[in-house]
């Protein structure tokens, strides 16, 4: 069974610590992005058969479902099931249980927020159901190759065939599906350079995958074209286009709205300017987490699994930082 709750409106970000705290099993360091290869899934067995998937209602058509990974999105109707990421592969069949309890029509759309294991793991189970795999033009070029990340010192070999989408876009694409009109856009360079926003209209509500941490430091993969003044401007554009009444799922952590997302969003701008102007110093990378210029945040913000120094350091790189 899954658990599921109501969420009627945001909660503060302070009145999110216990949440906050429950992600951070979910939030281990490695299985944020990459994902696992046959022996390490069989050697956490034990982990795959505790994780619950939560059901968290969003509205209209949409529901927000939590486990281990990223959180997902599905819009529920008489087309069908459009999904939002997958999690990992072990997770399927739960997955699919909890989306019975819903519905009992099929995934027929999966879309993938970008390409990092813990928002892809389960594509090729979801595909070989009969899933139209969709993404960005880059998150199928980087799940076709090899991956390096430097901040992990970790190689991700290419993903199989299977899990790779089979339908592509460039800017934008729109669904008109379950009487919602799904649009999905790409937002360049953010937390890598194949992001998408997944705008349900008619539910008010907005899937921001990993361009957005709510109540946490973002992880920014340098490595796979990520960059903290595109995560930035991804904020803005949901902002722009939200308002007071829309629901936002982030990519980890519980589900927000407005307020939240400006928070974070104001963090970041302010992080960036004080970090940017340490770097106009000459000061360098090291120099400038040693001088702890998050510190005044870390209390709220570096609950994560996204540690201060490790987070500092890579908006530092990110604005050029030696």
């Amino acid at each position: 069974m899954i658990r599921r709750s109501r969420a009627c409106r945001p909660l503060s970000i302070r009145s999110h610590r216990a949440a906050i705290a429950r992600s951070i099993l979910a939030l281990a360091l490695l299985a944020t992005m990459m994902p696992f290869t046959a022996s390490e899934a069989c050697a956490q067995a034990d982990i795959w058969k505790a994780v619950k998937i939560e059901a968290v209602e969003v509205g209209g058509t949409v529901t927000m479902f939590t486990g281990r990974g990223g959180n997902l999105a599905v819009s529920v109707g008489d087309d069908g099931v459009f999904l939002v990421d997958d999690q990992y592969a072990p997770l399927a069949d739960k997955i699919r249980t909890a989306i019975a309890e819903l519905t009992d029509h099929p995934v027929r759309f999966l879309l993938n927020t970008h390409w990092h294991g813990d928002h892809t793991g389960g594509n090729a189970e979801f595909g070989s159901q009969g899933a139209v795999l969709v993404a960005h033009e880059n998150v199928r070029k980087r799940m076709s190759t090899e991956q390096f990340n430097e901040v992990f010192n970790r190689t991700t070999p290419p993903s199989p065939a299977a899990a790779l989408p089979v339908v592509t876009f460039e800017d934008d694409i729109t669904f008109h599906y379950n009487g919602e009109t799904i649009h999905v856009f790409h937002v360049n360079d953010a937390h890598t350079d194949g992001d998408a926003i997944v705008w349900f209209r008619d539910a008010n509500a907005i899937h921001m995958g990993d361009c957005y941490f709510n109540g946490m430091y973002p992880f920014i993969d340098l490595s796979s074209g990520g960059n903290v003044d595109g995560v930035i401007a991804a904020a803005n554009k949901v902002l722009e286009i939200a308002n007071d009444d829309t629901k936002i799922i982030p990519g980890h952590g519980p589900l927000s709205g407005v307020a939240e997302l400006r928070a974070y969003r104001d963090l970041l701008v302010a992080m960036r300017k004080k970090i940017r102007g340490m770097v106009e110093q000459g000061m360098s990378q090291s120099e400038i987490i040693a001088a702890k210029p998050s510190a005044e945040h870390d209390e709220v913000w570096g609950a994560g699994f996204m540690k201060p120094d490790m987070w500092v350091g890579i908006v530092a790189k990110s604005l050029g930082a030696k």
